[in-house]
């Protein structure tokens, strides 16, 4: 089976900007802050971001990166020592309502591991969670997404791999499918 794409570059964009839309029709950003999961759910919060603040003229909105590495429950089952990525938490988040942001939902593992993070950086008065790709026949864990990008039905072994214009030649997602031995 071929790599696909599964979201074109055009549409990238759109679902950016529904996602954007979603987050202004029910978060006041006075009071809402952006975390992203290091390292891929950090890209997205900030193009959220941006785009919020290009909808939302005159308006400030905290964007935290959170690095979960510690927090995972499998991070001491590799063989290589793990690298952190760093934390870029300017705020807190007591008593303020704060939306989770990672590229792809699969298992459910890294959001926990977000959650358990999150705390260490106050005691927020509610969490949203919003994702590019929900691979939503792969949870491990209770975990459901509040605002999608894109739901993906695939198997476990197929990949789905967002690329970034900044580090490729556009944004997409492409499912990536198992090569065989």
């Amino acid at each position: 089976m071929q790599d696909q794409v599964l979201i074109p570059p055009a549409q990238f964009a759109l679902i950016l900007d529904r996602l954007a839309h979603q987050l202004i029709e029910h978060h006041d950003f006075s009071q809402t802050d952006l975390v992203g999961l290091q390292p891929r759910g950090s890209r997205l919060a900030e193009r959220l971001k941006a785009h919020l603040e290009e909808l939302l003229p005159g308006t400030d909105i905290h964007c935290g990166k959170l690095d979960v590495t510690f927090f995972r429950d499998d991070f001491r089952t590799h063989e290589k020592p793990l690298s952190p990525n760093v934390n870029d938490m300017g705020f807190t988040v007591e008593a303020r309502h704060v939306v989770l942001v990672d590229d792809v939902l699969f298992t459910g593992r890294t959001i926990r591991a977000g959650l358990d993070a999150l705390l260490a950086h106050g005691r927020p008065q509610s969490v949203a969670l919003a994702v590019l790709i929900d691979r939503r026949f792969s949870r491990e864990l209770p975990i459901e997404p509040n605002y999608i990008g894109k739901h993906v039905d695939s198997i476990g072994a197929q990949h789905v791999k967002v690329e970034w214009s900044e580090e490729h030649d556009a944004d997409r997602v492409i499912l990536l499918n198992a090569k065989p031995s």
